[in-house]
């Protein structure tokens, strides 16, 4: 059992990590310097932390749980269509992860070397993302919006259509607003294919509060 004041060292390590990866970078930040950092002897941190590796860990589990955070306030969203809650659940995964790479660069080595070095970490994250599109899916087949036999597959092939708008500087240099643009455009075609009978009209609600 971790007692409390471990929790609060741990937590201190970890920031002191997050503010010297940024201005660094992972390769050149060394556990030395984090233990000087924290003020502690690098014997002592070792007593929190095995490697540098399970430190760059706990920053990415800190990210994951910001971005699934964020998405289940819009599964949550009882004020929303199925239909809406799809589009700004993709519209704040895209906002969330392009914001948090554009303020920390550094976070791309990170990513790298987590999804390398810890796959099952990476893979964990995307279960769960899964898990909370498959509610929003679910919602839409039971309120008529929706016609989706495998809910788990459907919501497995939309994730990876949509990989992209997830870590977008990964793959492109495009600007938010022209990414934003781009993932409205292509929910428009995902959701042609699960719409129950055919899509909405334009004079419909479609989830225009989500492209706000």
């Amino acid at each position: 059992m971790i007692m409390p004041v471990e929790t609060d060292i741990r937590t201190k390590i970890i920031g002191a990590a997050q503010k010297l990866i940024a201005r660094y970078g992972y390769g050149k930040t060394t556990m030395a310097d984090l233990a000087q950092a924290c003020g502690m002897s690098p014997g002592n941190l070792y007593r929190y932390f095995p490697g540098k590796l399970d430190i760059a860990e706990q920053l990415a589990i800190r990210a994951f749980e910001e971005e699934v955070s964020a998405l289940r306030e819009v599964v949550r969203r009882s004020d929303l269509s199925a239909t809406e809650r799809l589009k700004l659940f993709f519209c704040t995964q895209l906002r969330v992860t392009h914001a948090k790479l554009n303020d920390d660069p550094k976070v791309f080595e990170i990513a790298e070397i987590i999804r390398r070095e810890r796959p099952e970490l990476t893979n964990q994250n995307l279960a769960r993302i899964r898990a909370l599109l498959s509610e929003i899916l679910s919602a839409g087949n039971a309120s008529g919006e929706f016609n989706i036999p495998d809910v788990v597959n459907t919501a497995e092939t939309i994730q990876c259509a949509t990989l992209k708008y997830h870590y977008p500087q990964l793959f492109t240099q495009l600007s938010l607003a022209e990414l934003e643009r781009e993932l409205r455009e292509v929910m428009n075609l995902l959701l042609q294919g699960i719409f129950c009978g055919k899509a909405p009209s334009n004079g419909a609600k479609q989830g225009r509060n989500s492209q706000n």
